[in-house]
C-alpha cells in the first residue's frame, strides 16, 4: 500500500529493491536512510489512515512514487535553478518538490514560480519542510537527496515523474477560506514581512490594523484575488512593537487582498469540507500546520487522504493553510 508511515529498516528494504520514493520524517529518522532512489524532508506531522499524529520515533512517512510513474528522476536545485522545478518536468507526468522553510529556496520560489516557463502547464505539487512546532528557532528544516544521502539547508529536490500514456495527472487544492466582504489591502512590493499597507487607499501599520481587530491569533488569513483564484498568505507574527508582521507566504503588489471570513468551528468546518472525499487515484497528499493546530486534526481521519502536515504546500505555486492532493487517473 502506498502513502504510509512505516519504520526506517522497511523504507530502507524499499530502497534496496530499487524503488523511487518520497520521504517524510523527523531529522534523525531520515538521517539513517541509505542512499539511493529517494528525495525527502524533515516534518513529524503527519495525516495516516488512522489520524493525525505526531512522529518522534525512527518512523518516516513513505510515498513510492514507482507505483504510479513510469520512470522517475531526481534533481537538487539552488535557488537560481528553481525554474527547472516545472520547466524539467516530462511532458506527461508531474513535478513533485519540497523546500525548507525560511530558506532563500523557498522564498524566491514564493516570490518568482508564478512566472516559470510551464508553471501553470505541467503540475507540480509538493510541500515546505520543517521542524517539531517546540523547536522553532532552535532547529533548521532539511531537504535530503537520497542519491547521495545528503541533507541541505538551502536546496530544493525535486522528483520528476513520468507517467503512463493512459494516465493524467490532475492537482486538487481544498481552500477552506473565502474573503470577507470589508476592507481591502494592497501591498508595494512582494515580501514575507510587512510594516505598512494600504488598507481601503490609507496607509496604516499592518501591524496595528491586525490587533485593533483582533486578528492576531492568525485562523484567518490573508486572502488574495488572483484573476478570481483565492490564494492565502497566513500568518506567522505579528511584532506590535516594531510594527512588523511575518508572513508563511509572500503578499504581491497589484492583488486585492481580504481578510479570510472568520470560522467558527474551524475544525468541524475542516472536517466537513473534506469529508467523505473520494480517495480513488489519490497518490499523494499533504496539508498545513495551521490546519493540523486549529482544526485539532490529531487522532481525527480527513478523507481517507495521507500524507505530511507542512510549512506550506505547493499546488503549482506556494499555497497556505490548503490541503493538496495529486490524483493519477
Amino acid at each position: 500500500m502506498n502513502n504510509q508511515l512505516m519504520s526506517v529498516s522497511a523504507a530502507a528494504e524499499l530502497l534496496r529493491a530499487g524503488r523511487a520514493l518520497a520521504v517524510a520524517g523527523p531529522e534523525a529518522a531520515l538521517d539513517q536512510l541509505p542512499a539511493g532512489a529517494w528525495i525527502g524532508g524533515t516534518i513529524p506531522y503527519f495525516m495516516t489512515d488512522t489520524g493525525g499524529c505526531v512522529v518522534q520515533d525512527d518512523r518516516v512517512f513513505v510515498t513510492d512514487l514507482s507505483e504510479f510513474g513510469q520512470e522517475v528522476s531526481f534533481a537538487c536545485l539552488d535557488a537560481d535553478a528553481l525554474a527547472r522545478i516545472s520547466g524539467d518536468a516530462p511532458d506527461n507526468g508531474v513535478a513533485l518538490a519540497i523546500l525548507p522553510a525560511g530558506s532563500s529556496c523557498h522564498q524566491r520560489f514564493a516570490s518568482e514560480a508564478a512566472s516559470y516557463p510551464d508553471a501553470f502547464v505541467k503540475p507540480t505539487v509538493g510541500w515546505i519542510s520543517g521542524v517539531h512546532l517546540g523547536e522553532l528557532g532552535r532547529v533548521t528544516p532539511k531537504v535530503y537527496d537520497g542519491r547521495e544521502a545528503r541533507k541541505h539547508e538551502d536546496r530544493s529536490v525535486v522528483a520528476h515523474i513520468r507517467l503512463p500514456a493512459d494516465k493524467l495527472a490532475l492537482v486538487e487544492i481544498v481552500n477552506l477560506f473565502e474573503p470577507e466582504d470589508g476592507d481591502v489591502l494592497h501591498f508595494d512590493q512582494t515580501s514575507f514581512e510587512v510594516g505598512e499597507c494600504r488598507v481601503n487607499g490609507e496607509r496604516v501599520r499592518l501591524s496595528d490594523y491586525i490587533t485593533s481587530r483582533g486578528l492576531e491569533h492568525g485562523r484567518q488569513p490573508l486572502v488574495g484575488d488572483f484573476a478570481g483564484a483565492r490564494v492565502n498568505a497566513s500568518l506567522q507574527s505579528v511584532d506590535s512593537a516594531q510594527g512588523r508582521v511575518h508572513l508563511y507566504a509572500p503578499v504581491f503588489p497589484g492583488v486585492d487582498y481580504r481578510f479570510a471570513k472568520p470560522q467558527p468551528d474551524y475544525a468541524e468546518h475542516f472536517r466537513r469540507e473534506i469529508a467523505g472525499r473520494d480517495a480513488t487515484g489519490a497518490a499523494w497528499s499533504c496539508n498545513c500546520i495551521l490546519n493540523f493546530v486549529f482544526g485539532e486534526l490529531e487522532g481525527k481521519r480527513i478523507g481517507g487522504l495521507s500524507g505530511p502536515v507542512t510549512f506550506g504546500e505547493i499546488g503549482y505555486q506556494l499555497l497556505n493553510q490548503t490541503l493538496v492532493t495529486l490524483r493519477v487517473v
